[in-house]
């Protein structure tokens, strides 16, 4: 006797058929929703990187035109400072600002009583030309600066300080050799009593060549420190010092520099230090510290 087949109808809750089909739509849904996820993501990501792709582009035109006007205001003032030393060619005795210790050669003398422009009667005349970056002057002043000092103290000798620029161009364009030499005709002008001692401690603390030298608020600094009133030091800190002598320091330097009289016998070339004894060029041996001073106790009938 045949069976009855079972119908599939009949099939409970937990027929897997059923079962198959209901998996396979979850399936289906949960890679939709994955998909969907992380297209959000990657939609999410790439707002995100755009964001980060303007702010850089902002931080870095922002930082492009901070350079520009950086560089427009150094340039400006390049050429604002390069303009202020840019001295006529005039001879010396035709610049109106004159310090008021000077002769008419460029020279200050400094006498017994240790002023400048004044002078020690009957003693003979040390000359000595100089340029505050010089590093051979600086070695005079070593081998040297003692000695000089105590020869105007002692009534020995009036000596008579030319402080020149020649070279302006060893100091990465400020102009150190003028800025200096001002320094000094200003003191020299202003505070006449304090002036070598201004002139010894340039070479305390001078610079090397090469470099850009001393600003002109650590040449105030030094002045002060060496006895110069404050008013008078104020005017080397802000500039009135090179305004006002910078002219007179850039005439006494051509007129050096022209001089035949001065100029050095192995190069025809005017340089520094250059010294004379009574107007004539001394060609000693200062490296020896007992020669100049026997040489101008000479000069005197010592």
């Amino acid at each position: 006797m045949a069976r009855p087949r079972a119908d599939p109808a009949a099939r409970g809750p937990h027929d897997g058929g059923i079962t198959m089909a209901t998996d396979d739509r979850g399936k289906a849904e949960r890679r939709r929703a994955a998909r969907a996820d992380a297209l959000a993501l990657k939609q999410k990501q790439a707002a995100r990187d755009r964001r980060n792709r303007i702010v850089t582009f902002g931080l870095l035109g922002a930082a492009v035109v901070a350079l520009l006007v950086v560089f427009v205001v150094v340039l400006r003032q390049g050429t604002a400072s390069s303009d202020r030393f840019e001295f006529a060619d005039q001879p010396l005795a035709d610049v109106a600002d004159v310090p008021s210790t000077a002769r008419p050669d460029g020279g200050i003398p400094v006498g017994t009583d240790g002023a400048a422009g004044t002078t020690t009667q009957g003693a003979p005349e040390l000359g000595i030309y100089y340029d505050y970056i010089c590093p051979v002057c600086g070695q005079f002043e070593k081998s040297n600066g003692a000695t000089v000092d105590t020869m105007i103290a002692d009534g020995d000798a009036t000596v008579v300080f030319y402080p020149v620029a020649i070279l302006d161009r060893s100091s990465s364009g400020t102009h150190y050799s003028t800025r200096a030499a001002a320094a000094a005709a200003w003191v020299a002008d202003r505070a006449p009593e304090a002036f070598v001692d201004f002139h010894d401690a340039l070479y305390v603390d001078q610079p090397l060549e090469g470099t850009r030298g001393l600003t002109d608020k650590r040449l105030a600094d030094i002045a002060t420190n060496a006895g110069v009133p404050q008013d008078v030091a104020d005017g080397i800190a802000d500039g009135t010092a090179v305004d006002t002598f910078g002219q007179w320091v850039t005439s006494a330097t051509q007129a050096a520099a022209g001089s035949s009289a001065l100029a050095n016998p192995q190069t025809n070339r005017f340089g520094t230090p250059t010294l004379t004894i009574d107007g004539t060029r001394w060609d000693g041996n200062w490296q020896d510290p007992s020669a100049l001073p026997a040489a101008v106790a000479q000069a005197g009938g010592r």
